[in-house]
C-alpha cells in the first residue's frame, strides 16, 4: 500500500478521556469540538494553515476575556480526520495512506487549507498523493471504499469518478501486460515475487492471471458504487462475459438465498461466503432487481443455470413483475442450455395449486418458441435407425423438446396438475422437434397413472399429444400392453408396429434375393447342399443378419398374437370390435400354424442348415402388401 510521510516533529498530542491535549509547553487558547471529542490547541498554528479557522478565530479577537471555542460537528471524516489536520498544522509526523487520504482531502477542502495559507498545504499534498493512489489497483479500491464515509464531499471533488475511471481502465486492460499490483497474494508471498519458507525467501513461479482477477475486490463495494463501476467497465471494450461473471460473483456474495444453492461456475475460485448477519429481504430484493438490470443483454453471456437460480430467488423475495419478466425472457432466449433440475421451480404463490410453478415455465417456453418460430431445420426429421445410432445432431428445438418432455414427466405425478396445463405445455413443441415420441409417451403414462379419474374422452384427448408412428420398439411394446391407454390407441400402436414390421421384413428379403441372384446366374433359387455350403462360407455375415431378423420377426409376431387375443377378449366384453374394425381396416393374421420359426444360426452346425433360410421369399400375390410368407 502506498504511503506518504508528512511533517518532521515528534508526537506532541496525547489523549485524556475524550480530550486531546497538545503538550507544547504553552497554555491552550482555543478549544475545537468535533462531535463528542474536544481538542485543546493554539490559535497560531491553526490560522496560519486554514482560511476557515483564520476567519473564525478573528471573530473572537475582540473578546479577550472570553475563551475561544469552535465547533466543527460536520467536518468530513469527523474527529479522526481533524486529529490528522491538527498534527499537520503543528508539523507533527503523519502518514498519508489510501485509507485516510480521501477524508483528509475533503477535510482540507472544508477548512480551505490551500497554498494561499502556506506553500505545500494539505490540499496540495493530498492531491499529489491521490494521483499516486490512482495508479495502483489495490489502493484505488481502498480509496473508493472510504469515499462512502464522506460521499457528498468526495462527489463534489470528483474523487469518486476518478477512482471509478481508474479501476475501470485497469479492469479492462490485460494485467499480464502491466505491473499493477493486485490483491490475492498468499500470506507467505512477498511483494517481490518470492515465497517465505521458514523465514527464508525463495523465488516462486508467478501465478497466471485469469480474466476474473478483479471480481473478488469489487465485490466488497456497496451497490451504488459497484453499479457505477460496472457501467463504466461496460462502456469499454471488455468482454460481456467478464461483466456477467463479476455480477454473478457479487450476487453470490450479497444474496444469501442465492448463495445457499450449488455453485454456478464450474472451476471457479469463488468460495461460499459466510455472512455474519444476513441482510433483510427488502435489501436483497432491491439488490436483485438492480443486478438484473446490470446483466448484459447479449445472449449466452450469463449461464442459464445462474439465470434460473436468480429467477427462483426473485420469486422467493417477491421481486417486481418487470424483474421477473426480464429474467424469463433471457432464460427463454437460451432455454436449450437449461438443465431439468434447474427448471423445477417451486410454486411460491399464495394460492398454491401445483407443486411446481408450471405457469412460469410455460411463459419461458412461449418466449423461446417466439424467438425460434421461423427456425425449422429440415434435417430434424430422421428415421429411427439414425436416432438409435446417435448419428444425428440435436438442434436447439430438439433439445428443448427433450427438456420439456422430461419436465412433464417430473410434474405429471402431481394430482393437482390439471389436464389443460399439461396439454398446453406439451403442445407448445412442434411435431418436427420430436424425432421420437418416447419422452412425451412416458409423461402421458405417468399423468394417466396419477389421475385415474380421467374420463375416456379426456384420455383420448391427452393421447393425441403423441404420434404412435414415432414410438420406438421398446415404447411400442410397452404401449401395446398398457391398460391405462384407451383401446383405440392400443390398436393404433399395433397397426403401426405391424406396418413397420412388414417394411423391415420386405427390405431384408429384398437384400437376400439380390444376393442369391448375384451368386446363382441361372436363377434357380433352390440351392443344393454343396452349393449352399460354398455360398454360406462366402456370405456368412449376411446370413447371420437375416437369421437375426427372422428371429426378431418371430418374437414380434408371437407378441402380436398374444396382444390380439387380449384385445379380442376386451372387444367381446364391450361389444365394440366392429366399430374399431371399421375405423382401422386391417387384419392381424395368425401365423402360428403356417409359420415355421427358424432357430438362431449356430456356426457349429452344418452349413447346409442355412439353405432353407436362403430360399425364403416374400409372397405378395395375395394382395396384402407387406405380408411376409416364409417358404422352405
Amino acid at each position: 500500500m502506498a504511503c506518504m510521510k508528512l511533517g518532521s516533529k515528534s508526537e506532541v498530542f496525547h489523549l485524556d478521556g475524550q480530550t486531546w491535549l497538545c503538550s507544547s509547553g504553552l497554555p491552550s487558547d482555543v478549544i475545537i469540538e468535533v462531535g463528542e471529542w474536544s481538542f485543546h490547541l493554539h490559535k497560531f498554528p491553526l490560522l496560519s494553515r486554514s482560511g476557515v479557522l483564520e476567519n473564525l478565530i478573528a471573530e473572537f479577537s475582540g473578546e479577550a476575556e472570553k475563551k475561544c471555542v469552535l465547533q466543527f460537528h460536520d467536518i468530513p471524516g469527523g474527529a479522526k480526520a481533524f486529529l490528522l489536520v491538527a498534527k499537520f498544522c503543528y508539523g507533527v509526523k503523519i502518514d498519508l495512506t489510501a485509507s485516510n487520504v480521501v477524508s483528509l482531502r475533503c477535510a482540507a477542502e472544508y477548512l480551505r487549507m490551500s497554498d494561499e495559507y502556506g506553500e505545500g498545504n494539505l490540499i496540495t499534498q493530498t492531491e499529489n498523493f491521490l494521483n499516486e493512489v490512482f495508479g495502483n489497483w489495490t489502493d484505488s479500491i481502498r480509496a473508493l471504499e472510504t469515499c462512502e464515509e464522506v460521499l457528498p464531499h468526495a462527489e463534489e471533488l470528483h474523487i469518486v469518478s476518478r477512482c471509478i475511471n481508474s479501476l475501470a481502465m485497469k479492469a479492462c486492460a490485460d494485467p499480464s501486460l502491466f505491473s499493477w499490483p493486485m490483491s490475492g497474494r498468499t500470506d507467505g508471498q512477498s511483494p517481490g515475487g518470492t515465497t517465505l519458507w521458514n523465514g527464508i525467501g525463495v523465488s516462486s513461479k508467478p501465478q497466471p492471471v485469469t480474466e476474473d482477477w478483479w471480481y473478488e475486490d469489487v465485490s466488497f463495494l456497496r451497490l451504488p458504487l459497484y453499479k457505477r463501476l460496472i457501467l463504466a467497465v461496460g462502456m469499454s471494450s471488455i468482454k460481456q462475459e467478464s461483466i456477467a461473471g463479476s455480477i454473478i460473483h457479487y450476487a453470490k456474495r450479497h444474496l444469501p438465498l442465492l448463495g445457499r444453492q450449488s455453485s454456478f461456475q464450474n472451476g471457479s475460485r469463488v468460495e461460499p461466503v459466510s455472512i455474519i448477519s444476513a441482510p433483510s429481504e427488502e435489501f436483497q430484493r432491491t439488490l436483485l432487481e438492480e443486478l438484473v438490470e446490470l446483466i448484459p443483454d447479449k445472449k449466452g453471456v450469463a449461464p442459464t443455470k445462474f439465470l434460473l437460480r436468480l429467477l427462483r430467488t426473485s420469486l422467493k423475495l417477491q421481486a417486481s413483475q418487470s424483474c421477473r419478466e426480464i429474467l424469463e425472457k433471457r432464460i427463454g432466449s437460451q432455454l436449450d442450455q437449461a438443465a431439468l433440475e434447474d427448471l423445477l421451480i417451486p410454486n411460491m404463490g399464495y394460492s398454491v395449486e401445483t407443486l411446481y410453478d408450471i405457469d412460469c415455465v410455460q411463459r419461458i417456453l412461449d418466449h423461446f418458441m417466439l424467438i425460434n418460430h421461423d427456425t425449422i431445420d429440415s434435417n430434424c426429421i430422421t428415421d429411427e435407425g439414425q436416432l438409435i445410432g446417435g448419428s444425428h445432431s440435436l438442434t436447439p428445438m430438439t433439445m428443448v423438446a427433450n427438456l420439456v418432455d422430461g419436465y412433464l414427466s417430473e410434474v405429471a405425478p402431481d394430482v393437482n396438475l390439471k389436464l389443460p396445463k399439461f396439454q398446453s405445455l406439451a403442445s407448445a413443441i412442434p411435431d418436427y422437434a420430436r424425432p421420437l415420441d418416447d419422452g412425451i409417451y412416458r409423461a402421458i403414462d405417468i399423468f394417466l397413472k396419477a389421475h385415474p379419474w380421467l374420463t375416456d374422452s379426456e384420455r383420448e384427448q391427452i393421447c393425441r399429444l403423441m404420434d404412435c408412428q414415432k414410438l420406438s420398439l421398446e415404447a411400442s411394446t410397452h404401449a401395446a400392453q398398457n391398460e391405462r391407454l384407451p383401446l383405440r390407441v392400443i390398436v393404433q400402436v399395433l397397426f403401426f408396429e405391424q406396418l413397420r414390421l412388414r417394411t423391415s421384413i420386405a427390405g431384408w428379403f429384398f437384400v437376400s434375393d439380390n444376393l442369391d441372384n448375384s451368386q446363382n446366374p441361372s436363377g434357380n433359387l433352390a440351392l443344393t447342399r454343396n452349393d449352399g455350403h460354398a455360398q454360406a462360407q462366402n456370405s456368412q455375415d449376411s446370413i447371420v443378419a437375416v437369421d437375426n431378423m427372422r428371429e426378431r420377426v418371430s418374437d414380434l409376431e408371437k407378441e402380436c398374437m398374444s396382444m390380439k387375443q387380449e384385445i379380442e377378449k376386451l372387444v367381446k366384453a364391450k361389444g365394440s370390435w366392429n366399430i374399431f374394425s371399421k375405423k382401422f381396416p386391417f387384419r392381424l393374421k395368425s401365423r402360428s400354424s403356417g409359420l415355421k420359426v427358424p432357430k438362431t444360426c449356430n456356426p457349429k452346425e452344418s452349413p447346409s442348415s442355412t439353405a432353407p433360410l436362403m430360399n425364403a421369399k416374400v409372397n405378395q400375390s395375395n394382395g396384402n402388401s407387406g405380408d411376409a410368407i416364409f417358404q422352405s
